[in-house]
């Protein structure tokens, strides 16, 4: 057995052409580009029990080289995903059951007929790979570098594969985030966790890709610093997920909801106060702010107007043939994975950050609360949207923690703040005032809202 860990990317032809002879890659290429033709026959059960249990098991043959891998179920986020790997070689390209025994075959699958394994997809690919030395100082790092195209086959559907894939031989995982985030400052790479099999899978059923990816634990005695980093890991996660499967099908709603993950990820980066000094932050929030400030107006649009809705697929598959996605995502993850926010922190930022998230979340939401001024824009509903960044605030962490607040009917208080929130960006109106006066005064009686603001 050995552990894999491993980025994916994907790419146009133009860009894995230009990977090719990148300065960056050319100069620590220690090994040279080899060419490899593999084909890989996929398989499960007419159930897909496998890919329930998040087994991947395949046979490739790769020149005269017949080998059979399962890989079970891994660690896999914002690109950047770690499984057991076990490779048996084979004299015949036919699965032999017999090599998967229980010390790698997943104790949920120990009842399952294994004679029901059957091929249901095919990988066929070229990939042209090197060794690059990326080391930096005295820490030696080896990375495989994977040029792959391809196709994925299942029946008569098919999917072109085009990515680069980083693996790590020796070294520490940050170094792939390094080496793909410098990469992407100019080419197109796009972050992604969906594995060539599930690939074959999504194909061989449209409804097999998971969009969402199993919510963090977040509990009352988390320190901040832990409980930030899990929400946020899990949001970028979420946002990748979302735009694969957008530019995989344009479906209007996983924009949407694409957008949502940015405007949540934004109000996170926002929260903090000292505990994450804005300076730690400041690339990333312009990145993501220039995201934001040309894709909401487009998703807000896009409610009442059938036409921005069908341009956006066009408009989405030209924004991932910039680098501005990419290499957002990448700077985000190597952010989160070195904790940057605590770097040069004062105290105060040092004791924030170490306090039980159930002392400090509600008083964040005590001060957002107060400042909000809701009697005021019972007054001034015309000037509400000026709100909108605090309001944004209370409701991402209504949405991602509430479970550790200790308030009466704070599920109705995230519901009537989502509806003055949806209120604030509606282009006003006279009916669209008594609309934002009435809600105001709706969030203003709740009790959860008098237990946080008293």
């Amino acid at each position: 057995m050995q552990k894999e860990t491993e980025i994916k990317l994907r790419v146009s032809r133009e860009t894995l052409a230009a990977l090719r002879e990148h300065p960056l890659l050319k100069k620590r290429n220690k090994s040279g580009w080899t060419r490899h033709e593999l084909l890989n026959q996929y398989f499960d059960t007419p159930a897909r029990d496998l890919a329930q249990a998040k087994v991947a098991l395949r046979i490739r043959r790769d020149g005269d080289d017949i080998i059979q891998t399962l890989k079970t179920r891994g660690h896999s986020v914002a690109g950047l995903s770690e499984r057991n790997e076990y490779d048996w070689p084979l004299s015949k390209a036919k699965l032999d059951a017999k090599k998967l025994t229980a010390d790698c075959w997943p104790a949920s699958l120990a009842e399952l007929d294994k004679k029901q394994l059957q091929a249901i997809f095919s990988t066929d690919f070229v990939r042209e790979k090197a060794e690059i030395a990326w080391g930096r100082g005295k820490a030696k790092v080896v990375i495989e570098a994977a040029l792959d195209l391809g196709k994925v086959v299942a029946g008569k559907l098919e999917e072109e594969i085009c990515e680069l894939e980083l693996e790590l031989r020796e070294g520490e995982p940050a170094a792939l985030l390094e080496l793909a985030a410098e990469l992407a400052a100019d080419l197109a790479l796009m972050p992604c966790d969906i594995s060539k099999a599930e690939r074959g899978y999504r194909l061989f059923d449209a409804n097999s890709y998971s969009l969402s990816l199993p919510a963090p634990a977040i509990d009352a005695e988390q320190p901040l610093d832990d409980a930030f980093a899990a929400l946020a890991w899990h949001l970028l996660g979420s946002s990748q997920r979302l735009a694969e499967q957008y530019r995989f099908n344009g479906h209007w709603r996983l924009l949407v909801d694409w957008v949502a993950q940015l405007s949540e990820l934004r109000a996170l980066l926002g929260s903090l106060g000292q505990a994450a000094p804005r300076s730690s932050s400041s690339e990333l929030r312009s990145l993501l702010d220039a995201l934001l400030n040309e894709w909401r107006p487009r998703v807000q649009a896009g409610v009442l107007d059938d036409s921005t809705r069908q341009a956006a697929p066009a408009q989405f598959a030209a924004e991932l043939q910039g680098t501005r996605w990419g290499l957002f995502s990448l700077n985000l993850s190597r952010w989160l994975l070195a904790r940057a926010w605590t770097a040069g922190r004062n105290n105060r930022g040092n004791r924030q950050g170490a306090a039980a998230l159930g002392n400090w979340l509600p008083t964040l939401l005590k001060d957002e609360g107060t400042d909000l001024q809701l009697k005021r824009y019972q007054q001034q509903p015309e000037d509400l949207a000026e709100q909108l960044p605090r309001l944004e605030r209370l409701l991402t962490w209504l949405h991602l923690a509430r479970n550790v607040l200790d308030v009466p009917e704070v599920d109705r208080l995230y519901g009537e703040l989502c509806k003055l929130s949806e209120l604030a960006q509606r282009p006003i109106s006279p009916e669209l005032l008594d609309e934002r006066m009435s809600q105001a005064q709706t969030v203003q009686s709740l009790k959860a809202w008098k237990v946080l603001v008293k």
